[in-house]
């Protein structure tokens, strides 16, 4: 042994079993090898399911976050756009906004989140950022339902913003040509475009809001009278908020709900 450990005479010698032991060793080795093979891939096969699992999550996650900034960014648009309108309203006004739709197919009514604790009153006109919604008709302590301007049951007194004629505009229904112009003769200066603003008369609102643009005119020479639709200024069918007006102060204890 002293010899060897001196002179490494034994080196080949160990060196050639180990060589031929190799084999034996790394077929002995392979069932503990494979296990930990096979634990260690359902291991991590089982953590990229999980993670898999957690992307996906994530990712609804955040698709549902943008779907909330794009509904709270167009609801900013909406807002931006009716403060802008009320530079132009030297009345009081509040914003309120839609809570619910009546889904009857000729109806064109809504509730609104604001009633008499507000001080609404019956007959109240609602505005949006681009004209005339309509008016309010019954007020509940915290709710109250209003008629659009396109109900078959409102009428508005309205003027040609081009002419200054006077006309009634009643509402049809419709969704698109909502509102329908009575009793105007053939020989009335209209033209396709026309702006229609509210003209004052009636008390019930304001002078000078827009209402509707003439669409449609229909003149047969066979007929007294012309048929004239229009298409309201206000997106009635996209609205969230609305605009509620007061004429002036002493108006809201005075108010009284038209004939």
């Amino acid at each position: 042994m002293v010899f060897d450990h001196r002179y490494n005479h034994l080196d080949d010698i160990r060196s050639g079993i180990a060589t031929a032991l190799y084999p034996i060793q790394y077929i002995t080795n392979i069932p503990s090898a494979t296990t930990q093979w096979l634990s260690d891939t359902f291991v991590s096969r089982e953590n990229l399911l999980k993670e898999n699992s957690n992307l996906k999550t994530e990712h609804l996650l955040l698709k549902a976050q943008l779907q909330k900034l794009y509904a709270l960014e167009r609801e900013n648009i909406r807002l931006r756009g009716l403060m802008g309108s009320t530079q132009n309203i030297g009345e009081r006004v509040m914003i309120s906004e839609i809570i619910a739709v009546d889904l009857a197919p000729f109806s064109r009514q809504i509730v609104i989140n604001k009633g008499g604790s507000d001080n609404l009153f019956t007959g109240q006109p609602l505005l949006d950022a681009k004209g005339v919604v309509g008016q309010v008709i019954e007020v509940g302590r915290f709710s109250s339902r209003a008629m659009m301007i396109t109900d078959p049951s409102h009428a508005i007194p309205v003027q040609v913003n081009r002419t200054g004629m006077r006309a009634i505009a009643v509402g049809t229904g419709d969704v698109s040509n909502g509102l329908e112009l009575t009793h105007i003769p053939n020989n009335a200066n209209l033209q396709k475009g026309d702006l229609l603003v509210t003209s004052g008369l009636g008390g019930r609102f304001p002078a000078g809001y827009p209402v509707a643009h003439i669409t449609e005119i229909t003149r047969n020479p066979h007929q007294s009278y012309a048929v004239v639709k229009a298409q309201p200024a206000a997106a009635l069918e996209q609205i969230r908020e609305i605009l509620i007006v007061w004429k002036s102060e002493p108006d809201i204890a005075t108010e009284e709900p038209a004939p």
